[in-house]
């Protein structure tokens, strides 16, 4: 069997038999929902914040399965940390790229309906737009004002496409909201790659970056595409960021690595390079609140 059909292989067993080693999960705290600054983990790369007075979601999936079809694919380990329905007013909603795990049309149909504002990378309104939302799409170092604060889109290093025609066809990216105090990194899905010091050298240091730590191995399929828990940290200290929060793991099985490997491994690199007081995960359903000292040091 050839090393691609052997991945596939296993990521079709994967999704009708768990695997161990699913994120922890903790009740969701409504009047935490409220705290500014804040960010609380749904699940995988969704999250949602509190910034300068701002509430939004970036990578919204409330789905079973990210997939194209509803009965097969990657399925949830964990049920998403907040309900939609007792999520507060939206701001807006940040999409990084189209991939099934990251822009889901039934959560986009839900939060429509709320009458969510979408702000998106270039080619994502069409999938916007067809779950009946409106979408404000912009390209690589693109931003638009939201009140007094501005959202930026940065580069990443990933690829697009939902389906065997389509490949490359949007854009896929991060995302930088600045508040007049505060600033909140959001990498997407992203390999390791010198653009993470151009960020912080054309907007500034985040306050708070939220990196990808999980889906790298096979490292021969997936180094071009997904950080390691190591290179998130080498990240966090390119950015200069203030604190560094790891995503993207422990919700849907799209890898060969231990399921609960991403977080030890992202901790204890933290730890050995002496940052461990600024790096940290998140329970499903967990807020953690950003008090005005996470910006006075940053990750070096």
């Amino acid at each position: 069997m050839g090393r691609a059909s052997g991945f596939l292989w296993r990521r079709v067993r994967a999704s009708f038999v768990p695997r161990p080693g699913a994120a922890p999960s903790v009740p969701f705290e409504p009047e935490a929902l409220a705290w500014n600054p804040s960010v609380t983990w749904i699940g995988h790369a969704s999250v949602y914040a509190r910034l300068d007075g701002l509430s939004f979601l970036v990578d919204p999936i409330w789905s079973q399965r990210c997939s194209p079809i509803p009965f097969a694919g990657p399925k949830r380990l964990q049920p998403p940390g907040v309900p939609v329905a007792s999520l507060p007013a939206l701001d807006f909603v940040l999409l990084s790229h189209d991939h099934y795990d990251h822009t889901d049309l039934p959560t986009l149909r839900r939060l429509a309906r709320r009458g969510a504002r979408f702000i998106v990378p270039n080619g994502l309104g069409e999938l916007v737009a067809r779950a009946g939302g409106q979408a404000t799409e912009l390209g690589w170092w693109d931003s638009a004002a939201v009140g007094r604060s501005r959202v930026h889109c940065v580069p990443a290093r990933h690829f697009s496409g939902r389906g065997l025609g389509d490949r490359n066809r949007r854009t896929w990216a991060g995302f930088v909201v600045e508040g007049p105090t505060q600033r909140f990194y959001h990498a997407g899905d992203t390999a390791y790659f010198e653009g993470f010091g151009e960020i912080a050298r054309r907007l500034g240091p985040p306050d708070l970056a939220a990196l990808p730590i999980g889906a790298y191995e096979p490292r021969a399929m997936m180094g071009r595409v997904h950080a390691t828990p190591e290179e998130a940290v080498q990240a966090a200290i390119d950015l200069r960021a203030g604190a560094a929060l790891g995503i993207h793991f422990g919700t849907f099985d799209l890898s060969d690595e231990p399921l609960d490997e991403p977080p030890r491994r992202f901790l204890a690199e933290a730890a050995r390079v002496g940052l461990a007081e600024r790096a940290f995960v998140l329970s499903v359903g967990e807020t953690r609140r950003l008090g005005s000292g996470y910006r006075a040091s940053s990750l070096r």
